[in-house]
């Protein structure tokens, strides 16, 4: 026995839309340094700098352990460097079809690994010169740096966002009933 309630046809429609809207014009925009993404690569590429000098200083730079974190804050300042003025100048924007948020995630996820390990093998030789603390500490807080611009990309990503520009998603639903009861 049917509920007389309840219609006897039921359809729902979705229909999702979505408009991207970029400007593939490149242009200089002075105002991206002060974006929190923007303001995270400013940070990394300071601290990746900090690291790489501090290195180069010290007296145990042949090491192994400081060798692994020259070259990982050598590559990361001048990768997060790049980056930066591909955003700086809205190239990012131009190419929007290229997948930027999941090649940066990749990146920065990468960085954080590279880094927490480069930072925990140089914490256990810090009695021997204070210039291998120096680079643990600053490797763990770029560390940081690293992984929490990962998860804002992760993020993006699961939002379906663009690297830069915007991409407006609307979704509508319409349903239809039949009314009619069948006995």
């Amino acid at each position: 026995m049917s509920d007389p309630e309840f219609p006897a046809k039921h359809t729902t429609t979705t229909v999702t839309t979505s408009n991207t809207n970029v400007q593939t014009n490149i242009r200089y925009d002075p105002l991206y340094a002060r974006t929190l993404p923007g303001l995270l690569k400013c940070f990394q590429l300071v601290v990746d700098a900090i690291v790489f000098i501090s290195v180069s200083c010290s007296k145990f730079s042949a090491q192994s352990f400081m060798s692994f974190m020259s070259a990982i804050c050598g590559f990361g300042f001048w990768f997060t460097g790049i980056l930066m003025m591909f955003y700086t100048f809205h190239i990012i924007e131009k190419f929007y079809k290229v997948p930027w948020l999941k090649i940066e995630l990749v990146y920065c996820a990468l960085w954080s690994l590279f880094l927490m390990i480069g930072s925990t093998v140089c914490a256990p030789n810090l009695s021997a010169d204070v210039t291998i603390g120096f680079v643990s500490f600053f490797g763990y807080l770029n560390m940081c740096a690293y992984g929490y611009d990962a998860f804002l990309k992760f993020r993006g990503v699961q939002d379906g966002e663009i690297a830069q520009g915007t991409r407006e998603v609307t979704s509508k639903t319409t349903s239809n009933q039949d009314n009619t009861v069948a006995y």
